[in-house]
C-alpha cells in the first residue's frame, strides 16, 4: 500500500508561474510526490502575471519548468488529489482529449481538486460536475463559473466539499492550507 500521497498538477505553456511553482514545491516540502502533466512531456514555459496600473494583468516569460508525463499518459486513479494552476495555458488545455477524463475522474471519485484563477476554463470540460456548486476564480473568468451553473463567490478563497477554489496567485498560502487539509483528511 502506497503511503506518501501523490497529487497531479495540470500545466502546459504559459502556465501562470507562481500558481504552479508554489503547489509544487509546497506539495514536495510536505513529501508529497508532485507530477506535472501537460499535452506532452517537455519543458514548460510559464508566465507572470502582475497589477502594474493596467485594467487587466500583464504578462511577463517566466521560468522553465519540467513536465513529468503527457496527458495521455495520466491514470488518474493512481492520484490522491489534483491542482490546476492558472495563467493562460487552461484556455488551451481544456480542448485536449484527455483533460475530460483525467478531471472528471477527481469530481466522481471526491478527491480534492484545487483549481485557481483561470482554471475555471478548464473545469468547463467537466461541467456538468459544477453545476449548482459554488466556487471562486479571476474575476474574468465569472461568466465561464456561471455559464458551468455554479454560483460565483466573491470570496477570493473559497472551499465547498472536495474543490478549493481560489481568486489567483496572491491567494496561493490559503489555497495551499485548505487543500493540503482536505488531501490530509
Amino acid at each position: 500500500m502506497r503511503m506518501t500521497k501523490k497529487v497531479l498538477i495540470l500545466a502546459g505553456d504559459a502556465v501562470e508561474a507562481l500558481e504552479i511553482y508554489y503547489p509544487y514545491y509546497r506539495l514536495l516540502e510536505e513529501g508529497m510526490d508532485a507530477v506535472i502533466a501537460a499535452p506532452t512531456k517537455k519543458a514548460l514555459n510559464t508566465v507572470v502575471h502582475d497589477f502594474t496600473g493596467w485594467d487587466t494583468y500583464t504578462e511577463k516569460p517566466g521560468y522553465l519548468i519540467q513536465a513529468h508525463t503527457s496527458f495521455a499518459d495520466v491514470r488518474p486513479e493512481e492520484f490522491d488529489g489534483l491542482i490546476l494552476p492558472g495563467g493562460r495555458a487552461p484556455e488551451y488545455i481544456r480542448l485536449n482529449e484527455h483533460v475530460p477524463r483525467i478531471v472528471g475522474h477527481f469530481f466522481d471519485a471526491h478527491k480534492p481538486v484545487g483549481a485557481i484563477c483561470h482554471a475555471a476554463q478548464v473545469l468547463e470540460v467537466v461541467r456538468e460536475k459544477l453545476q449548482g456548486r459554488t466556487m471562486t476564480a479571476y474575476i474574468a473568468c465569472k461568466p465561464s463559473v456561471e455559464a458551468m451553473g455554479a454560483k460565483y463567490a466573491s470570496e477570493t478563497l473559497y472551499v465547498e466539499g472536495n474543490l478549493v477554489s481560489g481568486h489567483a496567485w496572491p491567494d496561493l498560502p490559503g489555497f495551499m492550507r485548505e487543500f493540503l487539509k482536505l488531501l490530509n483528511a
